[in-house]
């Protein structure tokens, strides 16, 4: 993880991890924002590493952002273990940190996010599974780069 204060432009890949598929954003530190950037399919339980190795590939992410859908009072939920499965996965696939982060209300921001531009004439009709995990992924990303922006001005 980049230090804060740190001017490095470093990449970071955040995933939005469900049972059936996984929401990927991409972002980076130095102008401190995340888009959404595609969605994967786990296959039999297991995630497709061939997508996901492709992406790192390509982003050369220094960091990965993982959501971690706690209950609504902070304890884990059954989807937890599973998370933190894949995130050890990750961690040991990549030798990346690997930081988990709180999503609780991330895919509920996605959905009023595609509504919003559905009813602003943006966007069609039908929000799509896939495009709210992916929003739920650049929104997870972003809460871990605005903790960052806040912890760096906090040190100044």
């Amino acid at each position: 993880m980049p230090e804060p204060g740190d001017a490095t432009n470093h990449t970071l890949l955040a995933f939005d991890y469900g049972r059936q598929r996984i929401g990927i954003a991409v972002g980076q530190t130095l102008t401190r924002t995340a888009q959404p950037l595609t969605t994967v399919y786990n296959h039999n339980g297991e995630p497709d590493w061939q997508a996901i190795d492709k992406l790192q590939q390509q982003w050369q992410a220094g960091t990965i952002i993982i959501g971690l859908p706690s209950n609504k009072d902070g304890t884990d939920n059954e989807v937890c273990k599973a998370v933190r499965n894949f995130a050890a996965a990750v961690e040991k696939r990549f030798h990346l940190p690997v930081h988990l982060v709180d999503e609780r209300y991330s895919s509920a921001s996605a959905t009023a996010f595609l509504k919003a531009q559905r009813h602003s004439g943006r966007r069609g009709r039908q929000v799509r599974k896939e495009d709210i995990d992916k929003i739920a992924a650049a929104v997870i990303l972003q809460s871990w780069l605005d903790d960052l922006s806040t912890r760096t001005r906090n040190e100044e």
